[in-house]
């Protein structure tokens, strides 16, 4: 090791590189307030994805910073503990400290092959307080005193934007019956009775959110009042929403990113931990933006629960997949994803391509109809964790990307994804009432995808999954496009009784054409959903309705999909 190995000097060129790539974020995301205000919807879309690209593009430049500053010997390997140590002195007193970590795991990573990972190097455990309970986070708390309508007036005084409410005493009305339906009688009386809301408004798409709990001595409910922008006639407030499933579902992983001002990041998520705590911290730390420590949160508690569990890895349930295979864990809430190493003859990809695919998932609009994916490269997990069933399957179909070293198994790519239940497997034991309405949410999903500029590709059930609220997700992305690349047509009529009577298609077909009117017997082999399905989204067999989506896509528009019930109104 070189007499005067600059350790401090790296360390801070690492912090520098996070400092860039924070300011950064906070411009993307300081300009959602006025995108919100001005209904600029597609540069709120194009703004989430260039937040979402951000990181890579600043890990890279401080990578290359990195090379261009000191010489291969002074980066060793070896000498990374000090680096670490001097780091850790750096951002002691940072507000955003747990993130600077997953910053410098992933430079890194950048520089050094994963087989080098330890936690000696790097911040395999974080060093940070798991959540900052000495300060709380920033908050405006409202108390009634018996006099709702005055709370809520004083509530929409304080949130206020450049645009005017377009009707706020009669959305006033409407949030009052709403609180008094919501909450029990005795409850809007309580002298002891509080609001809180996060002092910033949270933005995603076309909606803005305030966020927080309402509660009393004895008890709490959380509390979300989304808010649109009417546009030409100003600011409507929506609704009032104080079920926990119902919030659970505004802040779900299907869904894209928040954009919200936070200075101290983990103690506005200790806030959203206590009034949803069956969120976990690393589904919080993703849903306003910070994936990759909500991703560095997930592989602590997979660790946490293998190190304290005799839970295996086994193959998931449902059909095999033709491109992906899919294993879990069964009390962790979550499968893993490889690409085989060799395809169905049906299937016209290569590995390359589903990478890109995955991929494409995370910077789109997700609709809250996509399951958010993170991707991993070399994970390591003891021998004894695997189902002998299990790891010889995986090993037979994918032996490039999962082998045995002594007793440790490597895995060199795979994605992890919120575990639903597929489908069919759903169907399969769902009573008639369940049918419809999985089947009513399956064509949904498949419209507001579409909408969305999101073709699915392959819509068979088995790519579908049901959520613990009910709502049907897709979550295989191998053959997904934009629903504009696609080329929608109608099956030709035949010219000859022998066109007619032909096994194979007599007219030409191009690699992108559909053909929406084969979709019945294509996606449903039980007759019963079959004729269902056709009387609940009948036109998803007619290309007509596929193009006048594709031509209001192309003429700019940008949907409205509801994270939440609209009384009165078609939502999701």
């Amino acid at each position: 090791m070189p007499q005067q190995w600059p350790a401090a000097d790296i360390a801070r060129l690492i912090l520098d590189g996070f400092d860039d790539y924070r300011e950064h974020f906070r411009q993307i995301t300081d300009g959602a307030r006025a995108r919100f205000e001005q209904a600029r919807w597609q540069e709120t879309q194009s703004a989430s994805a260039a937040r979402i690209n951000l990181y890579e593009e600043k890990v890279s430049e401080t990578v290359a910073r990195l090379h261009t500053a000191f010489d291969t010997d002074t980066l060793d390997v070896s000498c990374w503990p000090l680096v670490k140590s001097a780091y850790i002195t750096l951002i002691d007193l940072r507000f955003d400290d747990e993130l600077s970590e997953t910053w410098y795991n992933s430079i890194f990573c950048g520089l050094f092959s994963h087989d080098l990972i330890s936690d000696g190097c790097m911040f395999i455990h974080t060093t940070r307080p798991s959540l900052r309970r000495a300060r709380a986070a920033q908050t405006r708390t409202y108390k009634p005193q018996g006099q709702l309508a005055g709370m809520l007036a004083s509530i929409f005084a304080d949130y206020r934007f450049s645009e005017d409410y377009a009707d706020l005493p009669g959305d006033l009305r409407r949030l009052e019956a709403q609180l008094r339906e919501n909450l029990p009688d005795w409850v809007c009386k309580d002298p002891e009775l509080s609001v809180e809301l996060f002092s910033s408004v949270l933005y995603r798409n076309k909606g803005a959110y305030l966020v927080g709990r309402i509660y009393t001595a004895d008890e709490q409910w959380p509390l979300a009042i989304p808010l649109l922008h009417l546009e030409g006639r100003g600011i409507q407030i929506d609704a009032l929403i104080t079920d926990e499933a119902d919030v659970s579902i505004i802040f779900s992983f299907t869904r894209s990113y928040f954009m919200v001002d936070v200075p101290v990041p983990a103690e506005f998520i200790g806030f959203l931990k206590r009034i949803l705590p069956g969120k976990h911290v690393a589904e919080l730390y993703t849903s306003i933006g910070f994936y990759k420590h909500g991703k560095s949160e997930f592989y602590r508690a997979l660790i946490n629960h293998l190190a304290n569990t005799d839970d295996q890895f086994i193959m998931a349930p449902g059909v095999r997949g033709m491109v992906m295979s899919v294993f879990t864990l069964p009390g962790f809430n979550t499968v893993f994803k490889i690409i085989k190493d060799r395809f169905s003859p049906s299937k016209n990809v290569d590995r390359a391509t589903v990478i890109e695919k995955y991929r494409l998932v995370k910077s789109v609009d997700r609709v809250g109809r996509m399951a958010d994916t993170q991707e991993f490269a070399d994970f390591r997990f003891p021998l004894s964790k695997f189902d002998h069933a299990c790891l010889e399957e995986l090993l037979d179909v994918a032996p490039s990307t999962v082998s045995v070293e002594g007793d440790t198994v490597l895995i060199r790519h795979c994605w992890t994804e919120r575990r639903m239940t597929p489908l069919n497997l759903y169907l399969e034991n769902a009573n008639p009432a369940q049918v419809r309405e999985a089947l009513e949410d399956y064509g949904l999903a498949i419209k507001q995808l579409a909408a969305a500029n999101i073709f699915p590709g392959d819509m068979l059930l088995k790519n579908f999954g049901v959520t613990r609220h009910g709502r049907v997700v897709f979550y295989d992305y191998d053959e997904i496009c934009f629903l504009t690349e696609a080329n929608f047509r109608h099956i030709p009529q035949p010219r000859t009784p022998e066109d007619e009577m032909a096994s194979e298609p007599w007219y030409s077909i191009g690699p992108l054409d559909v053909f929406p009117e084969e979709f019945p017997p294509f996606l449903f082999a039980d007759s019963g959903q079959r004729k269902l399905f056709d009387q609940l989204h009948g036109e998803l067999y007619n290309a007509d309705y596929w193009k006048s989506l594709q031509e209001a896509i192309r003429a700019g528009k940008v949907i409205d999909v509801f994270p939440y019930r609209r009384k009165g109104l078609d939502n999701e």
